[in-house]
């Protein structure tokens, strides 16, 4: 999809710099109306590119990203601000969710390579993590350290089961 659009003659743009967790981050999105144009997706209304530049306070270190999406809305429905604002809401749910099952559970070290092990675990992942904030518990570790105080009661008593 990258080199059949004309990003360079794009006008619609939105430009976003912030700055926070280390590091200063610039995102350019751009927004192109893609009917009539042949794409392969029936419904695909508007096309996005989204480049991120990252720069790492601490070690200077820069990275750059593009994303690209679909949309079924028009431009009217969403310019490149509310595109960059939606996909933006996306990498928040992303990174909060991998970031806690990496690292609570070690997901990305995990063995199970086969079958559909890797999506139950996962399913059994989120489970754990969905019911331990709805129990109020904001640190995923420390609410898993307090239940295995009490693994034969406490577990079933979060999922309304004792």
């Amino acid at each position: 999809m990258d080199r059949a659009l004309p990003w360079k003659e794009v006008t619609a743009r939105r430009y976003d710099r912030e700055a926070g967790h280390g590091r200063k981050e610039t995102r350019a999105t751009r927004c192109l109306t893609v009917t009539g144009l042949g794409l392969d997706f029936p419904h695909a209304v508007q096309a996005a590119r989204i480049l991120r530049h990252r720069t790492d306070l601490k070690s200077g270190k820069v990275t750059r990203q593009t994303v690209y999406a679909l949309t079924d809305l028009t431009a009217r429905e969403a310019s490149p601000l509310r595109i960059g604002r939606l996909a933006r809401s996306q990498w928040v749910i992303e990174n909060r969710l991998h970031f806690v099952r990496d690292t609570t559970f070690t997901e990305d070290a995990s063995k199970i390579h086969t079958g559909h092990g890797p999506e139950n675990m996962a399913t059994l992942r989120n489970l754990a993590i969905n019911t331990l904030r709805s129990a109020g518990h904001r640190n995923i570790a420390a609410g898993l350290r307090e239940i295995s105080y009490h693994p034969f009661t406490r577990p079933l008593d979060l999922l309304g089961l004792s």
